[in-house]
């Protein structure tokens, strides 16, 4: 755990170098012209068959009579944006991940080497193709618990939670592999993975709670529709923010935890032998087939 303590504060002081600013920007621009150029085309007419599904909806009667008894009538308007900003929220984060996944992680990976272990040997244990494979299959997983937990969300504490894990667990599969891809060869990765599973976990869950925070602002966006286009760019530069410090996070703490390892004999290893029921092992022998 010192470890996690240690390259926590590590990645918030990298967080305010001038370059990794910078190299916040970047995906911040490119999602914000992909976000605004569909809106543009799309959001128009997305909510308009948002509003025809909600008016031919006898399920939702009730909720109509409901608010016209309180008074409240005017917020049915509020209804089919918000129903957008709920949907549009999971592709932004997605998008967000993968910006920082693909652009921005090799760049913050040979910064802190450069800087902390400009002596660490680079085997190479994964390729460009094989990481794609690997976020791709992970993002499909991710998407399918949200689906399959999107009941749940309707519960208070669980609206939270959830979202937390999977969330968290997609930056840890995705951080890990593309942090290690360039320094660790397959079996050091396994072992990395496998011996600090619960710790990468941890730290997975503790990013996707910190990506909770971009929340407040949907639900202005819920308020002030009018704002809508000035509070994507906001929410999105935080979701950059919360997967640049997860990378910083997961940098600093693999690649301390590969220099450690290679100081080990590989006899301590875990042999793949004994890994075969292991899905983390399963996966990468797909991936290397």
């Amino acid at each position: 755990m010192r470890n996690m303590a240690d390259s926590f504060w590590r990645a918030v002081a990298y967080c305010f170098h001038p370059k990794v600013i910078f190299l916040s920007l970047v995906p911040l621009i490119l999602m914000m012209v992909i976000v605004m150029g569909l809106g543009a085309l799309y959001w128009d007419a997305a909510l308009q068959s948002v509003r025809v599904w909600l008016d031919a909806s006898s399920t939702l009667d009730w909720a109509w009579l409901w608010l016209e008894r309180m008074g409240l009538m005017s917020l049915k308007s509020v209804v089919p944006p918000l129903l957008l900003i709920v949907a549009v929220t999971p592709l932004v984060v997605v998008m967000s991940l993968l910006a920082v996944s693909f652009m921005m992680t090799p760049a913050l990976v040979n910064m802190v080497a450069d800087r902390r272990f400009a002596q660490l040997e680079r085997k190479r244990g994964g390729s460009m193709l094989q990481g794609l494979a690997w976020t791709l299959l992970s993002v499909v997983l991710a998407l399918g618990a949200l689906v399959l937990t999107l009941p749940l969300w309707w519960l208070p504490p669980m609206a939270m939670v959830m979202p937390a894990l999977i969330w968290g667990w997609l930056t840890y599969r995705v951080m890990t592999y593309d942090v290690l891809a360039d320094h660790a060869s397959r079996a050091e990765r396994l072992e990395l993975m496998r011996r600090y599973r619960f710790q990468l976990l941890v730290m997975g869950v503790i990013t996707g709670l910190m990506g909770a925070a971009p929340s407040l602002v949907w639900a202005s966006g819920a308020l002030f529709v009018a704002a809508f286009v000035v509070l994507i760019p906001i929410a999105v530069w935080i979701y950059t923010l919360v997967f640049i410090f997860s990378a910083l996070w997961f940098v600093h703490f693999l690649l301390d935890a590969l220099s450690q390892v290679r100081a080990e004999p590989p006899a301590t290893w875990r042999k793949d032998s004994t890994q075969a029921a292991d899905i983390v092992d399963v996966e990468s022998k797909i991936l290397n087939a």
